[in-house]
Parts: C-alpha cells; sequence; structure tokens
C-alpha cells in the first residue's frame, strides 16, 4: 500500500510514493503529495501543534461522533508524548469512491491553505496502511448539534446563538472572500473549543470558483449529496438547473441553522423529501420559524416588541439523559421570544431569491450581531455549561480493524 505524503505546520516530511509511480487504478490517485505551507493563525501557538506522524504516539480513547457520510471515525485521543488531547478523524481509503476521495482530497489541500482562527485547523494528516489520519484540535464542547441534543433540546437562546452564529459567519466570510463555496453549513459543522472559539468544519464539501486563475460567478457542479443534508441546502443548489448557483447558497444555510439552534430542530427534518423539495422549489413563502416547517413540534416562538431575548432557562437534559440541571447557563426557549433583529436576519437568509440575500461579510454587519464585543470568544462560556470534564483511561494502541465500521445515522462531527 503506497503511502501519501503527510504534512505539519512545520511541512515535516515523509515516505511517499509519488501520483506518477503509482497504479491508475490506485485508490490514492486522487490524494497529492505537494502541499503549500502558509502561516499559522495568531490564536495557535508553535507548541501546541502536534506533527507527530508516528501512530504509536496516539492513544484512542473513545468514538465521539461519525463524519463523511459515516465513512470516517472521530476519536477523542491523546497524544502521549506532550500529553496533549486531540481529535483523530480515521478513514479507511478502500472505502472511497473516487468521489468521495476527491472530496477528501479536497479538504486536506484546502485546510493547509486556510489559516482563520474560525476555520477548523488541520494538524497533521498521515496514512496507516489504508487509512487515512487527519489530527486536530480537540473542541471541548464539540458540535453545535451536540450541545442542542445534550443541553438545549428544545433550542438555544437568542445571546448563545449570536455568539455561535458570529464565529460561524465570520469563517464563511473568509471562506467566500477566497472564492469557496461550503455547501454544507449546518449545526453539526460548527465546534466549538473549551476556551469558546466557534470554527467551522466541513471542508469536504467545500467547491472552489476560481478555475484556471479566474473566479467564475456561478457553479454548475451538483455533487451526489447525502438525502441528510437536503434540509439546509438552498432552493437553487436543489434545483441544479443552468443557472447555477453561488457563494448566497451558504447564505439559505446560514438561516435554516438559524432556525436549527433556535428550536433544537432540523426544519423539514420529518416532512417527505419530495414535500421539501416542492415547498423549498414552489412553495409559497413561508414563516422562518413557521412550526409546519419543525417535525412534530409546537411553535413557542413569538416576535418580541421588546426585541430584547427574554429565554430562562429551566430545567435541561444532561448526557445522561436522567439528571436535570438548574443553571443560568442552560437557557431554553421553552417561555422564549426571539427580537425583530433575529427574525429579520433569518429571513434575509432565507430569500427565494439569491441576489436578495446578503453576503456574508455583510451579514456580520447586521443588527442581529450588533450587540456582539471583540471579547466575545470569552462571553460565550458564560451562556455554555461548565466544560465537561474528561476521564481518560489508558488503552490499547491502534491496530488495524479487519471489517469495515458499523453502519451508524448519527453523525455529529464530519470532514
Amino acid at each position: 500500500m503506497s503511502l501519501l505524503d503527510c504534512f505539519c505546520t512545520s511541512r515535516t516530511q515523509v515516505e511517499s510514493l509519488r501520483p506518477e509511480k503509482q497504479s491508475e487504478t490506485s485508490i490514492h490517485q486522487h490524494l497529492v503529495d505537494e502541499l503549500p505551507f502558509s502561516q499559522l493563525p495568531s490564536s495557535t501557538r508553535a507548541k501546541d501543534v502536534i506533527c507527530s506522524t508516528n501512530v504509536s504516539h496516539y492513544e484512542l480513547q473513545v468514538e465521539i461522533g461519525r463524519g463523511f457520510d459515516n465513512l470516517t471515525s472521530i476519536h477523542l485521543a491523546r497524544h502521549t508524548p506532550t500529553g496533549t488531547l486531540v481529535t483523530i478523524k480515521i478513514t479507511n481509503l478502500e472505502n472511497c469512491t473516487d468521489e468521495r476521495l476527491k472530496a477528501l482530497q479536497k479538504a486536506v489541500i484546502l485546510s493547509h491553505f486556510f489559516r482563520h482562527p474560525n476555520i477548523t485547523t488541520y494538524w497533521t494528516v498521515f496514512t496507516v496502511g489504508s487509512w487515512l489520519w487527519v489530527i486536530s484540535p480537540f473542541m471541548a464542547y464539540g458540535s453545535a448539534s451536540q450541545l442542542l441534543k445534550t443541553y438545549f433540546p428544545e433550542g438555544m437562546s437568542e445571546t448563545l446563538i449570536r455568539n455561535i452564529l458570529f464565529g460561524a459567519v465570520r469563517g464563511l466570510s473568509y471562506l467566500h472572500q477566497n472564492g469557496c463555496i461550503h455547501r454544507s453549513i449546518k449545526a453539526s459543522h460548527i465546534l466549538i473549543s473549551g476556551d469558546g472559539l466557534v470554527t467551522l468544519s466541513g471542508l469536504s464539501h467545500l467547491h472552489s470558483l476560481v478555475k484556471h486563475g479566474q473566479r467564475h460567478r456561478a457553479v454548475y457542479d451538483f455533487p451526489q449529496f447525502s438525502t441528510s443534508v437536503q434540509p439546509w441546502l438552498s432552493p437553487e443548489l436543489l434545483r441544479q438547473d443552468l443557472h447555477g448557483y453561488n457563494v448566497k447558497s451558504d447564505i439559505y444555510s446560514v438561516g435554516i441553522t438559524a432556525c436549527e439552534l433556535a428550536s433544537g430542530k432540523v426544519p423539514f427534518q420529518d416532512m417527505h423529501r419530495t414535500q421539501m423539495l416542492l415547498q423549498k422549489l414552489k412553495g409559497p413563502p413561508y414563516s422562518p420559524l413557521d412550526v409546519s416547517i419543525f417535525p412534530q413540534s409546537e411553535s413557542r416562538m413569538k416576535n418580541s416588541r421588546s426585541g430584547v431575548d427574554s429565554g430562562i432557562g429551566e430545567s435541561v437534559l444532561v448526557s445522561s439523559g436522567t439528571q436535570t440541571v438548574n443553571s443560568d447557563r442552560l437557557q431554553t426557549p421553552s417561555s422564549k421570544t426571539f427580537s425583530p433583529a433575529f427574525f429579520s436576519l433569518v429571513q434575509l437568509c432565507l430569500q427565494q431569491d439569491p441576489e436578495k440575500r446578503p453576503s456574508a461579510s455583510s451579514l456580520l454587519s447586521h443588527v442581529f450581531f450588533k450587540q456582539m464585543k471583540e471579547e466575545s470568544q470569552d462571553s460565550i462560556l458564560t451562556l455554555l455549561p461548565p466544560k465537561p470534564s474528561i476521564a481518560l483511561s489508558p488503552v490499547s494502541r491502534w491496530t488495524e480493524p479487519e471489517c469495515d465500521f458499523p453502519d451508524e445515522k448519527d453523525s455529529n462531527w464530519e470532514f
């Protein structure tokens, strides 16, 4: 089995077999071995970066999620030489189609191009046999989707939504400025670190508008999206016509994600796919937080004339499913009102005509985000539950599994 060039931020090289030496049918032919170097974000200190490509240096502790249409398992692990906790995404390349390999190639290469505090960082990428390992910082709070399931089953407070969306839209604005469409904005692709940093993941779905040195205005590439991601996709992306789509399709997904964070449920989730497509493509305009687009839920959202978020936390289920937690940190919208600014943001994002949607950069100037301060990374911690404590136990080193991963539908972390 050939080895890819691995890389980390210090450009450490290991043994590789270049593409020209591989057979045309090699499963690795889409993964290039020349990756560009760019500077680390100021928020990342050199001593914190893990560049080891020795698999024996990592102890897998527990599987914390699935991704990439269940082809990837995501693990909490310990880098034994330093004791640093990391996230490791492991993908069996033998199970990937050519299209999936191209998506992995794109995610790995572009992650090395991008250097922004709100974009997920890949520290090191290497292969172990036919398994691709991606080492990245451990995000203690996991994804926004996990927060909803564990602490905010009825949705988050408007203040917390503002903090999370602000970081996500900042990362999205950076991608758009660099000519890229994310194409998979949703709560499970928004990660939160232990110190409150919000980052965008899901780079395997990303598409560049730049071809042969020129930036195109529209894209006509329509990959075979999993049906599970369709609730977040824009009408023009689902329509797949000659008009194509552009970065404004991501803005629509931001609006759906805002509804997801506000209600704790995914719009259209329980709706038949055909009905959902018809409503998005041809149906009459709908209220962004209309009960009809949420699965088995009563609308508890009211438009507050005062414009003040009045959500007060009561009793929220914790991960055990049996305990309840009373805390001002855990605000649920059981009696919540949403401000006109929030409704305005969602309505702008969900405009049927993509040209009427704001750009990501102009969205950051929307009145909904006006209350954000520069120190928002610290303020978000006051809105979240205490940082989860992690009890680690010694585990054996990783060995290549003899069978494929089981088929599981739930995946909260993704590439």
